[in-house]
C-alpha cells in the first residue's frame, strides 16, 4: 500500500530526513516510533504533501506522489490526522467531518445526504461526536478533538490512514478510547501508519514496526523481535 524509499525532507535549509526508508502493506498496521526530534512528525507530513521531499520516492498503491500537493494526495486514498489534531476550530464538529469527505462529495448541494452513511459510522465509532455534533469545534475538549481529527480521516473513506501521535496531552482514559478505536479499524482491515509517544501502546496494536534516529530507520521488525531487542527496551519499552 505504501513504500517509501530513501526520503529526504526538511524545512528550509535544516535536512531532518537523511534517508528514511519503510512499507506498509496493504491490511496491516505499522507503528514509527523514535525520541522527539527523530523526524516522525516530518515523515508523515512529507509522505502526505504537505511538505515536499528533496529527495527520494514515495508510492501509494503503487503510484508515485512526491512532490504532489496534499490536497491531489488526499484523492489518491491517504487520509492524514496530524499532531495536534488540527480541527477548524470556528466550524461545528459535523462540518469538520464532512469536510473530511471532499474528495468524493458533491460541490455543492445534498453533500450532507449523500454523507449520512459515512457520518453514521463515524457516529457509531464516537458516539461523543454525535452528542457534539453542532458544537463549534474549537470547543470540544482534547480528546473529544481528536476523536474529531480520526473520524474527519475516516470521511475521506482512504485507503491509507496516517495517524500521527494521536494520544498526545490525552488523560488516559481517552487514550485507551483512542487504541479501542485503532484496534477496531485495524479488525475492519483498515491500512495505517502509527507515530505514537506510548512505544509499548504502539507495539501492542502494530504488526510491524519501525525506529527512527536522526532522521533514518535505524531498526526494524515485529513488535516481538522489537521487545527483544536490547536497544528498544532500553530506550522505549523501559
Amino acid at each position: 500500500m505504501l513504500i517509501v524509499k530513501d526520503l529526504h525532507a526538511g524545512y528550509g535549509l535544516s535536512e531532518v530526513l537523511v534517508g528514511t526508508s519503510l512499507t506498509v502493506k496493504a491490511g496491516t498496521v505499522v507503528a514509527l516510533i523514535g525520541a522527539n526530534g527523530a523526524g516522525k512528525t516530518t515523515t508523515m507530513r512529507a509522505i502526505s504533501g504537505l511538505i515536499t521531499p528533496t529527495r527520494g520516492e514515495v508510492l501509494l498503491d503503487g503510484k508515485p506522489v512526491q512532490g504532489l500537493d496534499a490536497s491531489r494526495v488526499a484523492r489518491l486514498g491517504l487520509a492524514h490526522s496530524p499532531e495536534g489534531r488540527k480541527v477548524f476550530a470556528p466550524l461545528s464538529a459535523e462540518d469538520n467531518l464532512l469536510l473530511g469527505g471532499f474528495r468524493w462529495l458533491p460541490r455543492y448541494f445534498g453533500f450532507r445526504k449523500k454523507a449520512a452513511g459515512d457520518l453514521a459510522r463515524v457516529y457509531d465509532l464516537f458516539p461523543r461526536l454525535a452528542e457534539r455534533r453542532h458544537q463549534l469545534a474549537g470547543t470540544l475538549s482534547g480528546g473529544e478533538q481528536q476523536m474529531l481529527a480520526i473520524g474527519r480521516a475516516l470521511m475521506s473513506r482512504p485507503k491509507l490512514m496516517l495517524l500521527d501521535e494521536p494520544s498526545m496531552g490525552l488523560a488516559p482514559v481517552i487514550v485507551q478510547e483512542v487504541f479501542r478505536t485503532i484496534r477496531r479499524l485495524k479488525a475492519e482491515g483498515m491500512t495505517m501508519l502509527l507515530v505514537e509517544q506510548f512505544a509499548r501502546a504502539a507495539l501492542e496494536v502494530a504488526d510491524h514496526a519501525y525506529v527512527m534516529e536522526r532522521g533514518r530507520i535505524v531498526v526494524e521488525g515485529t513488535p516481538a523481535e522489537l521487545g527483544r531487542d536490547e536497544r528498544v527496551l532500553a530506550a522505549y519499552l523501559g
